[in-house]
């Protein structure tokens, strides 16, 4: 499969996520009366990963996420040369998709932007006013857990055809456990894209988005490789 084909695919699942996911967040968790909350949206954002590893998977890898392209290098299952443009690819999508939700949720009457758009943040800007500490920590070990799913399950000694499975539910426990400290994000694209809406304190905190999460998945593709030696 060429490198543009790969990329668009990963544009497009980015999309998915970030649409799907913050998308859940923004107009479905407070709904009056059949709100999802935070087990709704935690169950979408799985949800995106687990249908585009199916649709896409075969294609580009179905990434969707700097610290996932990075993660996998670091493991030996990606080529270095190709990180920048998947991750240009993976922030594009995301971006168009907090545009077009920022475009969806201010159709309400009554939509005010300072409510985040799904941005990760920590402490004033923590859905638990949790710290900066907690918050990085929080990432880091919530990403090193979600890449060690990903190189276990994507393994060609596990059971064939259920990585999408346990890809997506890993993502759905970590939202489970994590929405509270950051709104969960465990991918730098995932954070940009709202982030770059909202402004301000979003982009501000931003950084700790990127770092956190690249520093957990590189740690685990590092582990996981060890792991694989005879």
């Amino acid at each position: 499969m060429s490198l543009t084909h790969r990329l668009a695919a990963e544009l497009l699942g980015t999309f998915w996520l970030v649409l799907g996911g913050c998308g859940s967040a923004v107009l479905a968790a407070a709904f009056p009366g059949v709100g999802i909350g935070l087990l709704g949206v935690s169950f979408a954002f799985g949800l995106t990963v687990l249908t585009m590893a199916y649709a896409i998977g075969h294609i580009s890898g179905c990434h969707l996420n700097p610290a996932v392209s990075v993660g996998l290098a670091a493991g030996g299952r990606f080529k270095s040369s190709e990180l920048l443009p998947y991750i240009i690819a993976q922030v594009l999508g995301a971006i168009v998709a907090a545009a077009l939700l920022y475009f969806i949720a201010s159709g309400k009457a009554g939509f005010d932007l300072s409510g985040g758009l799904a941005s990760n943040g920590f402490a004033e800007h923590s859905p638990g006013k949790y710290s900066m500490a907690a918050g990085f920590v929080t990432e880091v070990v919530m990403t090193f857990m979600f890449l060690m799913i990903i190189l276990g399950a994507t393994d060609g000694r596990a059971p064939a055809g259920f990585a999408p499975i346990a890809i997506g539910l890993g993502l759905t426990l970590i939202h489970l456990i994590s929405i509270p400290v950051t709104n969960t994000s465990v991918n730098p694209a995932r954070s940009t894209g709202p982030a770059l809406m909202v402004g301000g304190w979003a982009l501000q905190q931003l950084w700790l988005f990127w770092v956190a999460p690249i520093i957990g998945a590189a740690l685990a593709g590092l582990v996981y490789r060890w792991f694989e030696k005879k």
